[in-house]
Formats: structure tokens, sequence, C-alpha cells
């Protein structure tokens, strides 16, 4: 049998194969957690800031994204637990209105959604792993896009081989951003204390319908990961219990890191500074 892949007990069961259920809730929450934590808070702070204007607007983006990804999962657990099948977004319109439209959303999926967000992300890592060979300058396109290729290929052949490896590096990688940020949030939380509050106003601040917009795009695009667990959902032991708690542990942890991040960002950085970055992270260390 194919690794991760167990057959039915029954030879008349509609679902032939079955996924084994090897994930932990501590696993679960480090799916949604890595699957959110990516290149958006290094990469978002920008866009968010150059919509809002300002930086208090900004922050209050960073939160009111947060609380509708929360919104967001909590619809999307509710149908985890009704339809308890891998897949999420193609399960539910296979569940709900048949094999043609859920293989043209899954082709969507497939072919340019997923694509372009883990381009951005592969090639935001690329940046931040090669900015500190390069201080003085952009680092070059070339370097980038190959590092970034290389990081893609390693990562599918692991995701592919085995559940257990993907775990692994999965809650690797979480755990490593998780410090990253908690560094930044404490040297953050040390400047805030001793007074750097000078940035945080509402001076500038743009009240266009269509700049607040594209200020939520922004920020709801470093939220994007927070269905991730419901396409591997039999995989998860105990579905029903495990799949709300995951949703709500994981999220209010992004969102509270989300705004700590960005507020410890602020206390080092000007607008000018945060605008003028590709790198915010690289720029505030």
């Amino acid at each position: 049998p194919l690794r991760g892949i167990a057959e039915a007990p029954t030879a008349g069961d509609d679902d032939g194969v079955c996924l084994k259920a090897k994930m932990t809730l501590t696993n679960g929450i480090t799916v949604i957690v890595g699957s959110i934590i990516g290149s958006g808070i290094f990469v978002s702070p920008t866009g968010v800031l150059k919509y809002t204007g300002s930086v208090n607007v900004a922050l209050i983006v960073w939160t009111l994204s947060g609380l509708f990804s929360m919104v967001g999962a909590y619809c999307y657990a509710e149908l985890g637990c009704m339809i308890s099948k891998s897949g999420a977004d193609y399960a539910y319109i296979m569940e709900t209105f048949g094999p043609f439209l859920a293989f043209i959303r899954l082709w969507i999926e497939c072919m340019i959604v997923r694509p372009c967000s883990l381009a951005i992300v592969a090639l935001t890592f690329s940046v931040y792993i090669l900015k500190p060979f390069f201080p003085e300058c952009t680092p070059p396109d070339e370097s980038v896009r190959l590092l970034a290729v290389c990081c893609i290929m390693v990562l599918t052949f692991i995701n592919c081989w085995d559940v257990k490896w993907a775990t692994t590096v999965q809650d690797t990688f979480t755990y490593a951003k998780l410090f990253a940020l908690f560094a930044i949030i404490i040297a953050g939380a040390y400047m805030l204390f001793t007074g750097h509050t000078e940035h945080f106003t509402y001076e500038d601040t743009k009240t266009e319908v269509t700049s607040i917009a594209l200020s939520f795009y922004s920020g709801l695009f470093a939220y994007n990961g927070w269905n991730y667990l419901n396409f591997i959902i039999e995989e998860l032991q105990d579905p029903i219990k495990n799949l709300p708690r995951a949703i709500a542990i994981s999220c209010t942890l992004v969102t509270f890191v989300y705004v700590a991040t960005n507020v410890a960002f602020y206390t080092t950085l000007s607008p000018v500074e945060v605008l003028g970055s590709e790198a915010v992270a690289v720029a505030f260390a």
C-alpha cells in the first residue's frame, strides 16, 4: 500500500481508501500556524501601511483581519465536522454541487491560486535568506529565483514521501518562525516600554473606501492558510473535537503575534522606512 494510505475495512465502502489519522491536536495547530505565518507578516506591513496612511489605523486593520479570518475559519470548522473528507473546498463543493464544479475549483486552485501563493512565499524566503549577503544592494534576481525553486522542490519531495516527514518539517519551521517573531516582539516591547512611541499616530490617515479595502486585502493575504487543516482532515485524530480547537488556538495565536510584531516594527522603524523596505524584518534587525 502507499505510504499514509490504509484500505477501507469493507470492500463495499464508498470511500475505497482512507488516510490514516496520525495527526494530533498539536500537529493540527502547527499545520495552521505554519501555513498562515509565512511571507505575509514580512511583506504585508508595507501594503497595509501604504493604503491606511497611518500606523494606528494599520494596526486596527491587522486586528480586524485576524478576527475576520477567525470567522471564516469557524465556518470551515463546521463544514469540516459535517463533511469529514480531505480536500476542503473540493470535498465540500463535490458534496453540494457535484463533480463538475468541484473539478473546476480544484484545477483553479492547483493551476493558479496555490502556485501564485507558493511563489510569493518562496521568493520572500529567498530575499530574506540572501539579503544579509547583499547589505548594500538588492540580491540578484537569478539567485533569488534559483533558491526559491530549490526550496519548492525540496519541500514538495518531503510532502510526497511521508506524512511524518512533512509534519516534522512543518513543526520545525513553525517553531522557528514563532521564535523569530517572538524575538522581534520582545525587542519591540523593550523599545515600547522605554518610550519609543513617536510613530503611533493617526497622522496622514486615508479615508477613501478603496484605500481601506486594499489595506484589508494586504492584511488578509498575511492570514491566508486558516483553512489548510481541512485539506487533510482525514489525517487528524478525532476531528470533530480537535478541528475547532486547532482553529481557535492557532487563529488567536497568529492574530496576537501579527499585531505584536507590527507594534514592534514601528517602535524602531518610521513609516517612511517601512514603505521603502522590501525586507521589513531585516531593516528592523
